[in-house]
């Protein structure tokens, strides 16, 4: 006879609120930063292919670094501001500093979960995981760059939950 599984307040210790994975932010910055790389590279190519002005290539390659530096380190802040945290009402995810969001999904209204991981997020260990809540409009919350362990744990006990209440369907 096996044992019925143990409801979320049982099986989740009160860990408070657990940060994203550096790893996630240092992606996240750095594909910004690429992008603003090659997005600049592309526009320096074509305005010297067409005869603009441009000005000299130093100067456009100090510029285009500067920028690309300022928004990956803008997107690696703000991937680290992201916070998340598992206790026995449910999940709760919590981003920004200045303006602070938080998103408190009760584990009574989980309509079902989705774990996804793209091929750059599989090189880097990390998953999204998408849980889904009834309802049109917001009605599924996302936390991008967790740990695959982590989004795994967090999937399999809102799921248990989600098994163990007869009300959530």
């Amino acid at each position: 006879m096996s044992e019925p599984s143990p409801s979320l307040s049982e099986s989740v210790a009160a860990t408070g609120w657990q940060p994203l994975p550096l790893r996630g932010a240092l992606l996240h910055g750095g594909m910004t930063a690429l992008t603003f790389l090659i997005a600049g590279g592309v526009a320096g190519t074509s305005a010297h292919v067409t005869g603009r002005f441009v000005p000299s290539w130093p100067v456009l390659a100090v510029g285009v670094v500067v920028v690309a530096l300022l928004f990956g380190g803008w997107a690696f802040v703000r991937r680290r501001r992201v916070r998340w945290q598992l206790d026995a009402q449910g999940l709760g995810v919590r981003r920004g500093r200045l303006w602070q969001h938080e998103t408190r999904v009760p584990a009574s209204r989980v309509q079902h979960l989705d774990l996804r991981r793209g091929p750059i997020e599989r090189l880097a260990g990390l998953a999204t995981l998408v849980v889904h809540t009834a309802g049109s409009r917001f009605s599924a919350v996302a936390i991008e760059g967790l740990a695959v362990a982590d989004a795994q744990r967090l999937r399999d006990r809102l799921a248990r939950q989600l098994d163990a209440d007869d009300d959530a369907l």
